[in-house]
C-alpha cells in the first residue's frame, strides 16, 4: 500500500499542471455546493429565529391563500369580529389594525405609503414582547392626535429629503407631526420599516371607515395556537356567512412552511451547483485516460514483472481518488470562505444579517462526494488500463 501511494504521488507530481487543473474543477464544484448550503442554512435560521420570537402570535386576514392565486383578499373585518376573537378561550390579547395605502406628501414630493392605525396600548399585541425601539423620538400615546411614528425606510429612503422628529407629513390632506422614527428592522420585520403608524382614531379619519384590515392575536399558551387559529376562522366565517372568508396564520405554521420551502430550494440550488461536479468528473476521466495512454509502456512492464489486473485497476482508481479528495478538501475550505464573503456582501448591500452556517456533515459529505466522483470517473480509464495486454503494452511507444 505504501509503494502504491508513493507511485501515485510520483505520477501526480510529474503531471503537476494537469493534476492542478483537474483539482480546480472539483474545488469549484464542491465550493459552490458548500457555499450554497451554508447560506441557505443561515437564511433559514435567521428567518426562523425571528418567527420564533413571535410564536404566540396569530395574524388574521380577510382572505385565503392558494398556490394558484396567492393571497386573495375577500373584504374586511368588523368590530363584531374583533370582539368575538377576544372572547375565545386562550386569547390573551386581540388588536385590530385599520390600514391601507395612502398618498403621503413631504416637501412637495408625493409617495404611496402603507398607513397602519391601532390603539397605542395594543402595540404589544402587534409587535409582541420585543417592542420595536426608536432611532429617535417616542411612542404614540392614547391622547395623541395628528401625529405619527414612521419606519426607518420611510425616514431615510422613500423621499429625497430625510425625515426626522417634528417634521410634518401630509396624509390624505391632513398634516401629521412625526413624533418617532423606528429603528431599522430588516428580515421578516422589514414591513415595519416601510410603514407609517398612527392612532386608530386618526386612521378612521384617514380612511373614512371602521373596517379592520388585520387582527393580531396573542395567545396565553403557545401550544394552543393552532387550535385557537381554527376557532378564529370558524367564528369569523360564521359572522360573514362565507366559507374560507378568513385566514388565521400562526407563526408555527409559517415556520413549517418556510422549512419545507427552504428544503426544496436547497435541493434546487445543490442541483445547480452539482453541474460543476459533472464537468469536474469529465475532467478527471479525461486526465486519467491521458495518463493511461502516456503510461501504456509502464503498465506493460508492471504486468510483465507480475502485477495483476486488480493491482493496475486499484492504482489508477487510487490516483483519481487522491486528486479528487484533495480537490474536495480544498473545495470545502473555498466554500466556507466564499460563504463568509457572500454574507458580508449581503450585509453591505442590503443591510441584512445572515450567518453562514457551515455544518460538519456538509463538509464531510462534500469531501466524500468529491472522492466518489473521482473514483467513478476514473473507473473506466482504470479498467481499460487493467485490461491491456502485457505484450502489446510493452511494445507501445
Amino acid at each position: 500500500m505504501k509503494d502504491a501511494f508513493l507511485l501515485v504521488y510520483r505520477n501526480i507530481r510529474e503531471r503537476k499542471t494537469r493534476s492542478i487543473l483537474t483539482m480546480l474543477g472539483v474545488v469549484v464544484g464542491i465550493a459552490a455546493v458548500i457555499a450554497i448550503m451554508s447560506i441557505s442554512y443561515g437564511m433559514e435560521e435567521s428567518i426562523t429565529e425571528q418567527l420564533s420570537e413571535m410564536a404566540d402570535l396569530i395574524i388574521v386576514r380577510p382572505g385565503k391563500m392558494s398556490f394558484e392565486t396567492g393571497y386573495l383578499e375577500l373584504g374586511s373585518f368588523t368590530d363584531r369580529d374583533l370582539e368575538d376573537v377576544e372572547r375565545i378561550e386562550g386569547v390573551k390579547k386581540a388588536a385590530g389594525m385599520v390600514g391601507g395605502m395612502q398618498e403621503v406628501e413631504y416637501r412637495g414630493e408625493k409617495v404611496m405609503v402603507n398607513i397602519a392605525g391601532t390603539e397605542p396600548m395594543d402595540f404589544g399585541a402587534v409587535f409582541g414582547e420585543r417592542i420595536v425601539k426608536h432611532e429617535e423620538g417616542r411612542d404614540l400615546r392614547d391622547n395623541d392626535r395628528k401625529v405619527c411614528e414612521i419606519g426607518y425606510s420611510i425616514a431615510h429612503d422613500y423621499f429625497d429629503y430625510e425625515i426626522g422628529v417634528n417634521d410634518r407629513l401630509t396624509i390624505n390632506g391632513s398634516k401629521f407631526r412625526v413624533v418617532g422614527v423606528l429603528e431599522e428592522q430588516g428580515g421578516f420585520r422589514s414591513n415595519v420599516d416601510s410603514q407609517i403608524y398612527v392612532t386608530k382614531s386618526d386612521a378612521l379619519d384617514i380612511f373614512n371607515t371602521k373596517d379592520i384590515a388585520t387582527i393580531f392575536v396573542r395567545v396565553k399558551e403557545i401550544g394552543d395556537a393552532d387550535e385557537i387559529a381554527n376557532e378564529i376562522e370558524e367564528r369569523i366565517d360564521d359572522n360573514h356567512k362565507l366559507d374560507d372568508f378568513s385566514t388565521a396564520m400562526t407563526m408555527g405554521s409559517a415556520v413549517e412552511s418556510l422549512e419545507s420551502i427552504f428544503q426544496m430550494l436547497q435541493v434546487f440550488l445543490v442541483a445547480i451547483g452539482s453541474l460543476s461536479l459533472i464537468v469536474a468528473s469529465l475532467g478527471i476521466m479525461n486526465t486519467t485516460l491521458m495518463s493511461v495512454m502516456e503510461r501504456t509502456h509502464e503498465i506493460g512492464v508492471m504486468k510483465a514483472i507480475g502485477a495483476k489486473n486488480r493491482n493496475i485497476l486499484s492504482l489508477f482508481l487510487m490516483e483519481a481518488g487522491v486528486v479528487s479528495g484533495i480537490g474536495g478538501v480544498l473545495g470545502g475550505v473555498a466554500g466556507v470562505f466564499a460563504a463568509k464573503v457572500i454574507t458580508i456582501y449581503i450585509h453591505a448591500a442590503f443591510n441584512v444579517e445572515i450567518a453562514a452556517i457551515v455544518k460538519p456533515e456538509v463538509l464531510l459529505g462534500g469531501v466524500a462526494v468529491a472522492v466518489l466522483v473521482g473514483i467513478l470517473s476514473g473507473f473506466y480509464p482504470a479498467r481499460k488500463a487493467s485490461k491491456l495486454s502485457p505484450v502489446e503494452a510493452v511494445r507501445y511507444e
